[in-house]
This record gives structure tokens, C-alpha cells and sequence, in this order.
């Protein structure tokens, strides 16, 4: 008869079976906590490979998170609500535009004094204007003392009521020369034209034209400082540079080849603008003041003589040139020593080097900066030395100064049915590729064109 099995085994047994997997299974889990670089309890423990402690404590240092999962966590910046526009008081009305109205305000938290610019935002057809995009963008990415500073964006009760907060310059350099009985001194020109090459040097440094320098979006402030303002029809460029709208900068300041109709431009038409700024500066009156743009091309040619392909290679094959006439019996060009008598040898090199028609001749703003005329007397002029200026600003608006508008389209929109142009420059060239061969507008007796050619459409800048 065969010997009955127990049915049970032997208690010590097993229990000595269960101790012996109880610890393998925790000397597994320890060796893989270990590689992990973690103690029994969770805690980190130092490995036993070579340089990752010394590692481990740079990125800890550094503010780099590493969790448990082994991924690696960076400190982002705070990203919280914009701020309510009832956040300041509004003291008084500064200026109406086509894009926004100017206010003066201040911070009831701090008390300081900004300049608030409520945008003219259309809802229903166009919505965020691509201006104002473009002027925070900008703004965004510049520091610089002679630019104006953006603070920060506010909103008030709907989605309409969108206000950009800047830094308040007490003058606008336009409406103060307009005010001045005598243009500024040799000194302070210098001065002032010493800031503006050195915020548009910063500029260009940076990738970005600013598309429409001038006198009336230069600020001054109580201290001499020079800040330039309203970038909205500034854009970044890029180096070959990409086709763009040559409907840009006010047509007194706006270089012969975006009125000849290039696409393909870059820094030097802020050059250009520059270097009328400067000749404005010294006769207290715009340099050259056309009331359309053939009228303005005209003027061109009567201060700087007409152009050929010695003195600008490439002329004839920008668009509006091909039908330009250059007559038998014209004038000769006019003199900037006679125009400019009081203003030294080397005053007149500088502005001659600015106002070239080659815009690959055109000097740049760096260079300009290291021109022999800021080294010669009367030196530039302190701007803390500067006289002081009753600000117009803080008394509710300032009288009104004839000069021509920026050219609407390139604000985003279409003048002629207010059809919301694209995102890019490049956008707005190809719906103006049709119109590549037409001249500008011209009056048929200006004798500048060809009589059989066919004249384009064009446009004309009012004045007010």
C-alpha cells in the first residue's frame, strides 16, 4: 500500500521559501532604484557614475528641474492677462490718426506719466489692424534710449478697446520746428541727428527698416532726447532681401527708388529719409516738398540733377523709369554748397552721401555715425544743454501742420475699397504685379514722360 503525500507542506518551509523571494525581489527593486540614481524611500543618492553628481548640481544650479520621469523642465516666462486700461486715468487728448488716438494718462498705481494710443480696431470687416501688430512686434525688439519704449498692452470692457501703453515724450519734433522762429543751432542739429543715426543703426542691427522716419515721428523730450516713434509701417528685411510693397514712407521723405516703383529695397530708403530730415533740420522746412509723386521725383531732380546709368546703375529697369524723358533743355541741378551756405565742407559731404540716388552708394547709418562732421566745431551739443520747450501735449492738442499723410495702403489696407491686404509685403506685390510696367501719375505737359506712353493710374497724397 503506497504512502500517502501530506496535504499540506511543512509551515517553516515555506516561509523560509517566501523570505528568501521576499529579499531577492527587494535587491532587484534596489539595484533599479540605484540606476536610477534614487535611495530605497525615493531620495536622490549619489551614482556611482563618474561626473553625473557634479552634472546633476550644474543643472540645479542653472534652475533646470529634472523629475522623476527624466525629463528636463526650463523655467518659462510668466505669462498672465493684459491689464485693464481703467489701470490709469486718461488726463487729456494729444492726437487723432488713421490707425489710433493719442491720449496723455497716468498710472494710479505709480503715478508716472504715459502716453496711451487707443487703436482703431474694425471688428467687423478688417479686425487687429496689421499696423499695430507690426508697431508692437517692433517695439517689442528694440531697446534702444533714442527709441520710444513700449510698456506694456491694455485692453478696456470689449474687444474693440485695445490701448498701447508708452513711455510720454513731452514734444513732437515736427510741430516743435514749426513753433521755433529760428531753426536749431549748428550744435543741437548735430545732436539731434547724432540720436537719430544711433536709434536707426540699432534698427538696421536688428533686421527691421523703419519705413517712414520723419520730423512729426520724431519725439523729443525735456532732456534733449531724441526717441523715435510709430513703427507701424516698419518690417523686418531679410538679406537677399524679399519683395515689398514700394508703397511706403511719406512721399516728402520717400527715396527716387520707391517712387520709381522698386520692390526690392532695403535700410537705405531709411537712409534717404535720413538725409531730408537732416536738410530739414538745418533750414527749418522740408528739403524737398513735392505734392504728388511725380511732382516730388521732379523736385529730386531739380535739387540733385537726373539720374543715369554712371550715377545709378540699373536706373532704366525699375518700373516707372522705363518711360521717364529727360529733356534736351533742362536745368541744371541745384548746388547743396549754395543751398546750405552756413553749413561747413564736411556737413555737405554727409548730406550729399545720404541723399545719393545709387541707394548702393548711400552711406550707412554706421558709417554715418563716424562722420568727420560730428567731430569737427561746434561739437555736438549736450542734450541735457538744450533750451526748454513749453509742451504743447499736456495743454490739449497741438495746432495742426500741413504735411502729407503715409501712404494708406501700406497700412494694411486697400484705399480704393478697403479690401484688407495680406499679412506680407510680398502679398501686397503680387496683387500689384499688374500695374509693374505703368508710370506713376503725371500730368501730360510735365514733359517728364513720353508722350505715346500710356499713363497709369497713380495716385495723389493730400495735404492737411
Amino acid at each position: 500500500m503506497d504512502k500517502k503525500r501530506p496535504r499540506w507542506r511543512d509551515e517553516e518551509e515555506d516561509d523560509a521559501l517566501l523570505e528568501r523571494r521576499r529579499q531577492e525581489k527587494e535587491k532587484k527593486k534596489k539595484a533599479k532604484l540605484e540606476k536610477k540614481g534614487k535611495g530605497i524611500n525615493g531620495e536622490h543618492i549619489a551614482s556611482h557614475k563618474p561626473g553625473l553628481t557634479k552634472i546633476h548640481q550644474e543643472k540645479k544650479a542653472a534652475g533646470i528641474d529634472l523629475t522623476s520621469s527624466g525629463l528636463i523642465r526650463f523655467k518659462a516666462p510668466h505669462i498672465r492677462s493684459c491689464r485693464s486700461v481703467e489701470n490709469y486715468e486718461r488726463l487729456n487728448h494729444i492726437e487723432e490718426g488713421a490707425y489710433g488716438v493719442v491720449f496723455r494718462g497716468r498710472d494710479m498705481s505709480t503715478g508716472e506719466i504715459v502716453a496711451l494710443k487707443k487703436l482703431k480696431v474694425d471688428k467687423d470687416q478688417h479686425g487687429f489692424p496689421i499696423t499695430s501688430l507690426r508697431e508692437i512686434e517692433t517695439l517689442m525688439a528694440l531697446d534702444h534710449p533714442n527709441i520710444v519704449h513700449l510698456k506694456e498692452i491694455v485692453i478696456g470692457g470689449s474687444l474693440d478697446q485695445i490701448y498701447i501703453v508708452m513711455e510720454f515724450v513731452e514734444h513732437d519734433l515736427k510741430y516743435l520746428m514749426a513753433d521755433m522762429r529760428e531753426p536749431f543751432l549748428q550744435s543741437e542739429v548735430k545732436t539731434i541727428l547724432h540720436q537719430l543715426l544711433s536709434a536707426t543703426a540699432h534698427m538696421h542691427d536688428n533686421w527691421i527698416i523703419h519705413r517712414d522716419l520723419k520730423t512729426s515721428n520724431l519725439l523729443m523730450n525735456t532732456e534733449g532726447m531724441i526717441k523715435v516713434a510709430d513703427f507701424g509701417l516698419a518690417r523686418y528685411f531679410s538679406d537677399p532681401v524679399a519683395p515689398m510693397t514700394p508703397l511706403v514712407v511719406t512721399l516728402w521723405y520717400r527715396a527716387p527708388e520707391l517712387l520709381l516703383g522698386a520692390k526690392h529695397y532695403s535700410t537705405e530708403v531709411d537712409i534717404w529719409s535720413i538725409g531730408c530730415i537732416f536738410g530739414e533740420l538745418l533750414t527749418n522746412k522740408p528739403l524737398i516738398e513735392g505734392k504728388s509723386e511725380i511732382n516730388q521725383i521732379m523736385k529730386i531732380f531739380e535739387l540733385l540733377g537726373y539720374p543715369d546709368e554712371s550715377s545709378w546703375p540699373g536706373f532704366r529697369s525699375l518700373p516707372n523709369a522705363k518711360s521717364i524723358h529727360i529733356p534736351k533743355d533742362r536745368q541744371p541741378k541745384t548746388s547743396l554748397r549754395a543751398k546750405f551756405p552756413y553749413i561747413t565742407s564736411a556737413g555737405v559731404d554727409l548730406l550729399s552721401r545720404l541723399l545719393q540716388f545709387d541707394p548702393k552708394k548711400r552711406i550707412t547709418a554706421q558709417e554715418a555715425l563716424e562722420h568727420p562732421y560730428f567731430k569737427e566745431d561746434p561739437k555736438p551739443k549736450p542734450p541735457g544743454e538744450f533750451p526748454s520747450f513749453l509742451s504743447k501735449t499736456s495743454e490739449g492738442g497741438r495746432r495742426k501742420v500741413p504735411s502729407p499723410r503715409a501712404p494708406v495702403a501700406s497700412h494694411g489696407w486697400k484705399a480704393s475699397n478697403s479690401k484688407l491686404l495680406g499679412l506680407s509685403d510680398y502679398e501686397e506685390a503680387e496683387e500689384e504685379e499688374e500695374e509693374e510696367n505703368k508710370p506713376i501719375l503725371a500730368s501730360p505737359t510735365s514733359g517728364l514722360f513720353n508722350e505715346n506712353d500710356k499713363l497709369g493710374p497713380g495716385f495723389q497724397l493730400r495735404l492737411g
